[in-house]
């Protein structure tokens, strides 16, 4: 019914860049709040970036000053614009969207919010 698909992965060599996206696709009512999430081998999930519908901004520290998000609302797609790559930045990164649906059961029908999570997409920063 909602999903959020990455795409943009790949390799990169320390010090370049690359652009990830994210696109929204399925019944909602309301598209809200989008991020992006970043989980290495071994270690835990951390926030990337996330952002409202209205373009306000939230950068994990390992990616404040490098990397920017931003947003399409008219696509429902999210971007990611990463820049001076380090070898730590490898890692799966996920897409995250906060979603209000319309539930029509039990009657009567209501607003239900929603967190969707995409399948991930790679990307390995090396030499």
């Amino acid at each position: 019914q909602v999903q959020v698909v990455e795409s943009g992965g790949g390799l990169v060599q320390p010090g370049g860049s690359l652009r990830l996206s994210c696109a929204a696709s399925g019944n909602f009512f309301s598209l809200n709040a989008m991020g992006w999430y970043r989980q290495a081998p071994g270690k835990q999930r951390e926030l990337v970036a996330n952002i409202t519908r209205g373009g306000s901004t939230i950068y994990g520290d390992s990616a404040r000053g490098r990397f920017t998000i931003s947003r399409d609302n008219a696509k429902n797609t999210i971007y990611l614009q990463m820049k001076d790559l380090e070898n730590e930045d490898t890692a799966v990164y996920y897409c995250n969207a906060d979603v209000f649906i319309i539930v029509d059961s039990p009657a009567p029908a209501h607003y239900k919010y929603l967190e969707v999570w995409g399948q991930g997409t790679l990307v390995t920063v090396s030499s």
